[in-house]
């Protein structure tokens, strides 16, 4: 393992466990220190040990759409390890499965603030505290719901495509200094997404090039690249990774 992140700081959003923890741990495990966030304190207690205790992260409880939380993150992340140049938007939000003619508005309205706005005002935060005056790289999860239709969770996948599109227009606004990209993973063995494979894994693996859902790790490690020295040509692009499904139509 590299040390690619020595002396640098990352904050992951929604990141007491799954995707999230994956990639605050492969940043840990390649020299950085972090802190994640999530909506409970117990939560991110857990992730920090697993992190390796406070010489390495520290987790902040909020809401992520919340400003003064996401403020009160980038300042701390600035007090504790002295800096906020990476940022790795997790947080999403998936409440309801349906057709979008049964969809409750004030619920859609949820989605695109978490799912989007937020990662907006979470990079507008970092901007102004740090990056504008020191560079810094940005990861936005979104997701392979966002590149095509997704019946039942079109919301969802909406809230994403619109993500990808921030990501390239804050790409272009932010560089030379500041790279913002973006991953889209398929199905990843989560508790978000378990419903989509609960039960039935040998299926929906199936359809799968690579014979296999994905697993934290693969979007972790892919993370890191984007956010490291080795990806500094690439800005404003959207990574697919997803074991080859969107190849065969599936997911």
């Amino acid at each position: 393992m590299t040390r690619r992140f020595e002396g640098k700081t990352a904050i992951v959003t929604g990141a007491s466990r799954g995707i999230g923890l994956a990639i605050a741990e492969r940043l840990v495990a390649e020299g950085a220190k972090v802190v994640v966030t999530a909506r409970k304190q117990e939560a991110l207690d857990e992730a920090v040990a697993r992190l390796g205790g406070p010489e390495h992260a520290i987790g902040v409880a909020g809401h992520a759409a919340d400003v003064d939380h996401q403020a009160e993150v980038v300042k701390r992340s600035i007090e504790s390890f002295g800096s906020a140049g990476l940022l790795v938007n997790n947080t999403g939000i998936n409440p309801v499965y349906g057709p979008l003619m049964e969809l409750d508005i004030d619920v859609a309205r949820k989605i695109v603030e978490v799912n989007c706005l937020a990662a907006l005002s979470w990079t507008q935060q970092v901007h102004r505290a740090w990056m504008s005056a020191h560079g810094g790289a940005v990861v936005n999860i979104s997701s392979v719901a966002g590149i095509r239709p997704a019946p039942g969770i079109g919301l969802y996948g909406a809230s994403k495509a619109m993500l990808t599109h921030v990501t390239e227009e804050l790409a272009v606004e932010l560089g030379p200094d500041i790279r913002v990209n973006a991953v889209a993973p398929a199905v990843v063995k989560t508790q978000f997404a378990s419903q989509l494979y609960e039960g039935r894994e040998a299926e929906a693996a199936a359809a799968y090039p690579l014979g296999r859902l994905g697993v934290p790790e693969d979007i972790g490690s892919v993370v890191a690249f984007l956010l490291s020295g080795d990806a500094a040509w690439i800005t404003g692009q959207l990574l697919v990774i997803d074991g080859g499904v969107t190849l065969t139509g599936g997911a």
